[in-house]
């Protein structure tokens, strides 16, 4: 990908300065709760799991204007069909009370091999450049003492989280460098299978992990690196809780037990999560936390397919205008359901009530997902989300737990661990090549 991605999005213009079921409550209760909110992320950092804003600012061109709040920015003419606002700012970073973002270093499952390891060090240098050049609203962060200290001096403290472990090829020396860059978790898969974990949403190769992989969640383990387990299959969940030292965490997840997607957390792996001490944040793609609008989604991909299925198929193929009259007369008939805040609060709930509190945490994967659900459209609508857990019995320290007090406790688990294990053991050698000498399972 030619040129400089952060001098192509203008990346100056972006850091200038910067429950559904329930009956509405009063004004005067409302505003006594989000007192409560307010008091807590005073105290708390607000500790976000998973952000794209770093792809966005790669892929979009043309110097748009960041300085401003852009939760009412009219879509602008020449806009794709697929183009949404961006769902984070730093007004609105600072309107939420966001205290520490893991911003996602995603790249495309399909890029692999030494480009993998390129890219991903592009989207590293994004994440830097954005708090280099503007330390009165970001600042790096590497530890969990690193998120207090610059919460209380009210910036965001920002952290890197690499999503699929496709950007290592296969590779340690990659591995122990991107932790050195700053990435403080890896993905262990995204859409697709590695060459040694298998996928939620691929066809099962390795059966969980393979001899390589369980080498790589030791490593990780000696190095602090968080283990997330987001995108991966159940069996990687239980393979990787299994062989890790250190609590895990899922980055952006949801709870299975509400939604039967294979991107969320079944209810058994909920409980090894409580035995890990890991955390699982909740994500909040309309489609992985409402079982109706997943139906829908699936649905309405099957109407466009049936519509204009290329090479061969498809009702109104080569007849572009045909389908896609289709399909809007499809869409008119078959609204999307409406999805809310409060799903979200019930995945919180859900998880709470078969973990524990301990284990619950916020992953929005805002900028990495095309809609929202109503009342959590961009990063000023955190306190909110927080106010319906307030309504629905959540104490002060739950609260503070759910809000950041959990991802740190997991990060300094993880670097005390990490600790003990540099005392002991050198970095490892193994290479994906030994899986022939030594069977996975």
């Amino acid at each position: 990908m030619p040129g400089n991605p952060v001098a192509r999005f203008g990346i100056g213009l972006f850091l200038a300065i910067g429950c559904a079921q329930a009956k509405s409550p009063a004004p005067a209760d409302d505003a006594a709760l989000f007192a409560r909110v307010e008091r807590v992320l005073t105290k708390t950092p607000l500790i976000d799991g998973h952000n794209d804003l770093p792809w966005e600012i790669r892929t979009r061109a043309g110097g748009v204007d960041l300085n401003v709040d852009h939760a009412d920015m009219p879509r602008p003419a020449d806009a794709d069909k697929d183009w949404v606002g961006l769902m984070t700012d730093i007004p609105r970073l600072r309107k939420g009370h966001v205290g520490g973002q893991f911003w996602s270093v995603w790249i495309p499952a399909t890029t692999t091999g030494p480009e993998a390891v390129k890219t991903a060090i592009e989207q590293i240098d994004i994440v830097h450049n954005m708090a280099a050049q503007y330390p009165q609203a970001l600042q790096m962060a590497y530890t969990a003492d690193d998120i207090v200290r610059i919460h209380k001096a009210g910036r965001v403290a920002s952290l890197i989280g690499v999503e699929g472990g496709y950007q290592i090829d296969n590779s340690m020396a990659a591995l122990r460098q991107m932790y050195a860059l700053g990435a403080r978790y890896l993905t262990l898969t995204h859409s697709r299978n590695t060459d040694w974990a298998d996928s939620a949403t691929d066809n099962p190769q390795h059966n969980g992990l393979t001899v390589f992989g369980r080498a790589v969640i030791g490593e990780m383990n000696r190095l602090g690196m968080i283990v997330d387990l987001s995108h991966v299959s159940v069996k990687t969940m239980t393979d990787a809780i299994a062989v890790s030292k250190s609590p895990v965490m899922f980055s952006h997840s949801g709870a299975r037990g509400l939604i039967d997607h294979p991107r969320d957390v079944p209810d058994e792996v909920l409980r090894l999560v409580a035995q890990n001490h890991g955390i699982v944040m909740v994500n909040f793609f309309p489609s992985y936390i409402s079982q109706e609008r997943a139906r829908w989604d699936s649905d309405h991909a099957a109407e466009a397919t049936r519509y204009n299925s290329p090479p061969f198929f498809g009702l109104y193929i080569g007849q572009p205008e045909r389908a896609a009259a289709a399909m809007a007369e499809w869409e008119r008939r078959h609204p999307p359901p409406t999805v809310t805040l409060a799903d979200v609060a019930d995945h919180l709930d859900h998880i709470r009530k078969i973990a524990g509190v301990e284990s619950v945490g916020l992953g929005s994967d805002f900028d990495g997902i095309p809609n929202t659900p109503e009342g959590l459209d961009g990063v000023d609508k955190y306190p909110a989300l927080l106010v319906e857990l307030a309504r629905r019995g959540w104490s002060d320290a739950d609260l503070a737990a759910v809000a950041g007090g959990n991802m740190l406790r997991v990060m300094r688990a993880n670097e005390a661990v990490a600790r003990q294990l540099q005392a002991t053991e050198l970095p490892s050698m193994a290479k994906i090549e030994d899986e022939k000498k030594a069977p996975a399972n």
